[in-house]
């Protein structure tokens, strides 16, 4: 039965004897039979080409890359290779072999003489095992098997399933915390002194929110809005925001320890990748020479102006979307629905978040291109190197893809839009957008809940759907139809190979990026789940329900839907835990800021402890907010507005108010936005170097690798040296 298992499959289109394809498939094909592989063909619709590498290859492997732990070891006493270090080595001797017209199997399949190739999902104990105990929506709640994972889908894989089965496991804490945080912001739902003011605030005239159609309004008439806001702005979002800085610190340790546990079981916990690259490279061509490491300045700066050319364009793209709200703003303002020209603002940010949506989609395709582009440009000495260098690039693209927007509504939106008669215009028409009297964080929670909620359902369907309609179709093209297998001079009318060939060819396609795309779908989640966390207390929550689902529908994937993948070997996550660190670093920066700068808590607590009523009249019997949205509020008179804007006609009186802190007389600043921005500025930098600090303590108290773990290495290396001086010892008497 061992002599019927191949090890990879190639496909080929059936070619004219005699043409150039099939005189270059002849000459890999022999490339293969020099170096001792059986090749079995089977004729259908296409051309199957089954290889089995030969034993000595996988001898030459055991003993080039013994445990160095194991020297005294009997040089004939080997094991069996695992069947994913089998595919691991066949596939790498598959893509070095080289014809006599230097051609590899990558430059043959841009040529057309094969299609594809890939190793086979084999009748296996282990693949029963994941299909009925791993591969179910039943399983949900359970453990993976992370052991058997590894058996079958080799180390890489089964690293990305146990960091995201701890990252979900570890969510849950975020998630209940968020929960709680965002359910007490309901509870004071009613009860906020601001709210309470802005409801009651029915004589306060605020200026028009556009230029011609849009008239005067009352403050009260935002006032679920305003309750809204304090939903989501108060003092339990501050807690939290440092809270998910401590969170992203003690997750990432806890995974380092995790990791070392885990890797240590595999016994890789000081394996070295380079050797083993050596060592296959060898195993292939023992007159390789290795590639040098070099490094080009000019290269790297080359590299890095195009890089930044890049996020110029991704920058200009955010820029895009804050001009279609503010057209869209005025657009919705003019509108003849009632419901579209009072609630404006909201629409203009919600169609924003949706449109902010496609182009996510659509430049994720855009970076991907422009990341391999420049991957080959950079001509990486290995492929591990160059997946390195793809992942720095692709997550620096998609970043400033998910977060350009985000930024501007966190930290520029209403700042920088002037004030009253003297408006900052696009092409000096438009007026850019203000903030809510009660603050621009609703903005931000709006703008994410729908990124997050499309991201986690249309794309997750996407994901699963378009693999599943494929497979279906292609299953469904092929009609069943009498075909011949050639061995030789014989025909055979049935094979076993055949239909399992067959049926592992239909399943979806699978490339080196396939687990690649899993890991950087989750790490921008990851930014969304902590970097704004601030804004949006549900994130956690809905990243860990969506978890959930994603682990079973990529465990699906690849048991049901997709060929097998190539097993590859690893002992971490890889560059991907540097990114994760550098998230953490970056969620302390960024809820600092939507704390300071975004949220109204900085200004509320100087209003508070410097000019409420609590300070100045010594009344304790008052809420000390009471005031707080008169203070917040400047006057502006309606005389000194630009002569084209023609605003409606005002209520009453010649006043009308807006959201700054500017004097009546000259509109310059006051002395308040100068007291509110050095407290902006000293809460930012407390709060930073506080976080940044716990994190370093947090990362101290957690030691990256166990005790348990540190201790069998000790005990491995004392017995090991012991039996060197029993064997010196032997030796000499």
């Amino acid at each position: 039965q061992d002599e019927e298992k191949w090890d990879f499959v190639l496909v080929s289109n059936i070619h004219e004897a005699g043409s150039e394809k099939e005189i270059k498939r002849k000459k890999f094909l022999d490339e293969l039979s020099k170096k001792g592989f059986t090749i079995k063909k089977i004729e259908d619709k296409k051309l199957f080409y089954g290889v089995r590498a030969p034993k000595q290859i996988f001898r030459k492997y055991q003993w080039l890359l013994r445990n160095p732990d194991s020297r005294l070891q009997n040089a004939d006493a080997h094991h069996d290779v695992p069947v994913t270090t089998r595919m691991r080595i066949v596939n790498f001797i598959l893509q070095n072999t080289v014809t006599p017209d230097l051609e590899k199997l990558h430059d043959l399949m841009k040529k057309k003489v094969f299609e594809t190739t890939f190793p086979l999902h084999e009748k296996e104990e282990v693949r029963e095992f994941l299909t009925e105990k791993w591969a179910r929506w039943r399983e949900i709640f359970c453990q993976q098997p992370i052991e058997e994972i590894r058996c079958y889908f080799g180390e890489k894989v089964a690293l990305y399933f146990a960091w995201l089965g701890w990252y979900t496991y570890l969510l849950g804490i975020a998630a209940v915390v968020g929960l709680v945080v965002f359910v007490a912001g309901i509870t004071i739902f009613n009860s906020s002194q601001v709210s309470k003011e802005i409801c009651e605030a029915t004589n306060t005239i605020m200026c028009p929110l556009c230029d011609q159609k849009c008239p005067f309004w009352l403050l009260s008439d935002t006032c679920t809005y305003a309750k809204v806001t304090h939903m989501i702005d108060n003092e339990g979002t501050v807690l939290f925001a440092m809270f998910m800085a401590i969170w992203a610190t003690v997750f990432l340790e806890l995974w380092k320890r995790q990791r070392a546990t885990v890797v240590t079981d595999w016994d890789l916990y000081r394996w070295d990748e380079e050797e083993e690259e050596l060592a296959m490279e060898l195993i292939n061509n023992l007159q390789h020479e290795p590639r040098q490491y070099q490094h080009s300045y000019f290269r790297s700066t080359i590299m890095l102006f195009l890089v930044l050319v890049m996020i110029v364009v991704l920058i200009g793209i955010a820029h895009a979307l804050v001009i279609y709200r503010v057209i869209a703003t005025a657009f919705f303002t003019q509108s003849n629905l009632e419901l579209l020209s009072e609630q404006a603002n909201t629409m203009a940010v919600m169609t924003g978040a949706v449109l902010h949506y496609i182009t996510i989609v659509v430049m994720t395709k855009v970076n991907r291109r422009v990341a391999l582009y420049l991957c080959d440009l950079e001509k990486p000495r290995t492929f591990s190197q160059r997946e390195n260098n793809f992942t720095m690039k692709i997550f620096t693209f998609q970043f400033f893809t998910n977060f350009s927007s985000l930024i501007y509504i966190a930290f520029f939106l209403g700042r920088i839009n002037g004030h009253p008669g003297n408006y900052v215009r696009i092409a000096g028409k438009w007026r850019l957008e203000e903030c809510h009297p009660s603050g621009c964080i609703t903005d931000l929670f709006i703008q994410m809940a729908i990124i997050m909620l499309l991201k986690q359902t249309i794309s997750n369907v996407m994901e699963y759907l378009v693999p599943w309609v494929a497979y279906k179709l292609r299953k469904k093209q092929q009609r069943p139809k009498k075909r011949r297998v050639m061995l030789g001079e014989e025909e055979e009318a049935e094979d076993p190979c055949k239909r399992q060939w067959l049926s592992n060819y239909l399943l979806d396609e699978v490339n080196i990026f396939s687990l690649f795309d899993e890991f950087l779908e989750m790490v921008i989640q990851y930014s969304f789940t902590t970097i704004f966390v601030a804004a949006f207390p549900l994130a956690p929550l809905l990243a860990f329900c969506n978890n959930l689902f994603e682990i079973r529908l990529d465990a699906i994937k690849m048991m049901r839907l997709r060929r097998r993948m190539v097993p590859r070997k690893a002992n971490d996550i890889g560059i991907w835990l540097q990114v994760l660190e550098a998230i953490g670093i970056l969620a302390v920066i960024g809820n600092g800021l939507v704390i300071a700068i975004t949220s109204d808590f900085i200004p509320v607590q100087v209003y508070k402890y410097t000019y409420s009523p609590c300070m100045t009249e010594n009344s304790t019997d008052v809420d000390c907010l009471t005031g707080y949205i008169n203070h917040s509020l400047s006057v502006f008179r309606i005389q000194d507005f630009e002569p084209y804007t023609k605003p409606g006609l005002a209520l009453t009186g010649l006043r009308c108010r807006y959201r700054d802190y500017r004097n009546a007389d000259d509109y310059s600043y006051t002395v308040q936005f100068w007291h509110i921005f050095a407290a902006r500025l000293a809460f930012l930098i407390l709060f930073e170097h506080a976080a940044l600090c716990v994190k370093l303590i947090a990362a101290w108290y957690v030691p990256d690798v166990p005790q348990s773990v540190k201790n069998q290495f000790l005990h491995r290396k004392h017995s090991n040296l012991r039996k060197e001086l029993r064997w010196v010892m032997r030796q000499e008497v």
